[in-house]
């Protein structure tokens, strides 16, 4: 809105010319969003205590008990400052925008519809697994479907580090598509495990993407790095900017000990959000580089689940997620939290790599 608003004022004001940048509005709105929640936490935090909004912790696993009733659903406001920051400062005649409001709200609202029912139900009971999942298929399908009937769109994988690889999926772009969106957004939700690591590796994450934004939406750069050109997909590093600044403010109020946790209206958006970003800027087997925390947390569950089935009850790890076999091995939750931080920012460093090793 802000850039609709003054950058037609350019022509009187040539001050205003600067809102035609990527660059200054990304800035801008990865402020917008960080100062959003740094200010509204407090306020919001108290309304979700007088909502009586807590989380429950379960008697199974590493001893949170302490944590129980501490304010959730955070991420109403964690993703309604992406939202906002993005509305504000986004071209909203760019069509890869309004893809990314689409899933990234729809993906709010059944996060939303889902820790409601919890609070409603007064135990860890929200959406059932078929139900929630059937809604996120349904709303990445449809994103995609679009995708693909949009003029242009290009349905050919990407992959990294072979340059002449890349093999046309044609139709079958709108299931791999929903697979990404999808696995990416309950990754993301099984890593939501300790305060603040989710936010601070999605917010790593959101920073790696907003570079592979700019450069798939910038023909010279894209041609001199032989990635994909995407037009169009620049403005969606705006979109990653409000991402990277909310994780931060919401950081502000998630770091340990945590007063308020972001829930699954915040965490099933947020990996949403990135597999959108991953598809639209067809960067998406990147994000399993960019994303490996979320994909060692994903098959940690996955290999711990098919393990102890077939084998009638043994264990590859002391317990799932990968983060809770750490705190198992009574590592401290601050030491895990930080340590896989650490992981996160260095697998976004050799995402980079992908876009010159070609």
């Amino acid at each position: 809105m802000i850039y609709h608003l003054l950058y037609p004022l350019h022509t009187h004001f040539s001050v205003l010319n600067v809102f035609r940048y990527i660059t200054f509005r990304t800035i801008y709105a990865t402020i917008t969003s960080l100062v959003l929640c740094l200010l509204l936490g407090p306020w919001f935090i108290r309304r979700i205590r007088e909502l009586q909004v807590g989380q429950y912790i379960r008697e199974v696993g590493p001893a949170h008990q302490a944590k129980a009733g501490t304010p959730t659903m955070g991420g109403v406001l964690m993703v309604g400052s992406v939202l906002l920051a993005g509305l504000l400062w986004q071209d909203l005649t760019n069509f890869y925008v309004w893809i990314m409001l689409f899933i990234t709200s729809g993906y709010w609202a059944i996060g939303f519809v889902d820790d409601w029912t919890k609070k409603v139900r007064k135990e860890n009971k929200g959406l059932s697994a078929r139900a929630k999942f059937s809604w996120q298929v349904l709303v990445a399908f449809g994103a995609c479907t679009i995708l693909y009937l949009y003029p242009g769109f290009d349905t050919r994988l990407t992959i990294p580090f072979f340059k002449s690889l890349t093999p046309d999926l044609g139709w079958g772009y709108i299931l791999f598509g929903t697979f990404v969106i999808v696995g990416a957004s309950n990754a993301v939700n099984l890593t939501d495990g300790l305060d603040g690591l989710a936010a601070g590796s999605v917010g790593v994450a959101s920073a790696a993407y907003m570079a592979f934004a700019y450069v798939a939406g910038n023909s010279t750069i894209a041609s001199y790095l032989q990635v994909s050109y995407v037009a169009g997909t620049g403005e969606l590093a705006v979109f990653c900017g409000a991402l990277v600044g909310a994780c931060l403010g919401f950081l502000w109020w998630n770091a340990n000990p945590a007063a308020i946790f972001m829930g699954d209206v915040g965490s099933l958006p947020l990996g949403a959000a990135l597999g959108a970003v991953a598809v639209c800027t067809k960067q998406e087997l990147a994000l399993v580089i960019v994303g490996g925390l979320f994909v060692a947390e994903a098959l940690s569950v996955i290999v711990q689940v098919s393990v102890f089935k077939i084998t009638g009850g043994k264990r590859v790890l002391r317990m799932a997620p990968l983060h809770h076999h750490f705190e198992k091995m009574n590592w401290a939750e601050q030491k895990i939290t930080v340590r896989f931080w650490i992981i996160a920012i260095v697998l976004a460093l050799l995402s980079a790599s992908t876009l010159k090793l070609r």
